[in-house]
């Protein structure tokens, strides 16, 4: 997926650079950030001590959280996509639903690449406004959501059953998650548009600006 990132990078504009563990880990000279999908965080980030089965990745949680405190101090744009969103959360105290399967035995969440549910940006929200507020049909590929919001996030979009589909930080130029992976829909105007208003909101001197795409930071 850190490719299809890529491509809705270099299609809104701007140039993706890879970061990760393993591979770049600093984010001197970079103008934004994109989170993107991938395994579990670490449940302990959140509050929740368990040895279940789901798997962690200690050093892609530590860079991640150290990439959005960077994010923070130099006021840069941050799209976060399925984990990135919830991450976004976290991030700002937050927590997560820790399986969607067990707390809503009820819920129907079928995992997809192709467009397979919906979703309702919420009235003046900053998705709304990117989106338009009538329904968005999204892909799926999580099984986990956003619980109780973190400091200064506001939810941005539901489903049909109200489990949280997209969170935005109020008071920030741009920090916006989303639950399902636009860049699997880059076939989609509306789903090209959450690039592209990433790179819109990058701030520099440069033509073009720098904004990492996620390496070892994707499913």
């Amino acid at each position: 997926m850190r490719l299809a990132n890529s491509l809705g990078v270099w299609l809104s504009g701007g140039v993706p650079v890879r970061i990760g563990p393993g591979l770049r880990t600093s984010f001197d000279g970079l103008d934004g950030l994109i989170v993107g999908g991938g395994v579990d965080i670490e449940s302990r980030l959140y509050g929740i001590d368990t040895s279940d089965e789901w798997p962690y990745d200690p050093d892609r949680d530590a860079l991640e959280i150290a990439a959005l405190d960077w994010a923070e101090r130099h006021d840069r744009p941050v799209l976060g996509i399925c984990r990135g969103a919830q991450l976004l959360n976290v991030h700002r105290g937050g927590t997560l639903i820790h399986d969607l399967a067990r707390s809503h035995p009820d819920y129907r969440n079928p995992r997809s690449v192709f467009p397979c549910k919906t979703a309702h940006p919420c009235a003046g929200t900053r998705l709304a406004a990117l989106l338009g507020e009538r329904r968005v049909s999204i892909n799926a590929l999580h099984h986990q959501a956003v619980d109780r919001l973190g400091q200064g996030m506001a939810v941005a979009a539901v489903d049909d059953h109200g489990i949280v589909q997209a969170v935005e930080r109020t008071g920030h130029r741009f920090w916006l998650g989303v639950q399902w992976h636009p860049e699997l829909m880059l076939w989609s105007p509306r789903q090209l548009r959450l690039f592209r208003a990433l790179v819109a909101a990058v701030a520099g001197p440069e033509p073009q600006r720098q904004v990492p795409a996620p390496a070892s930071m994707s499913a």
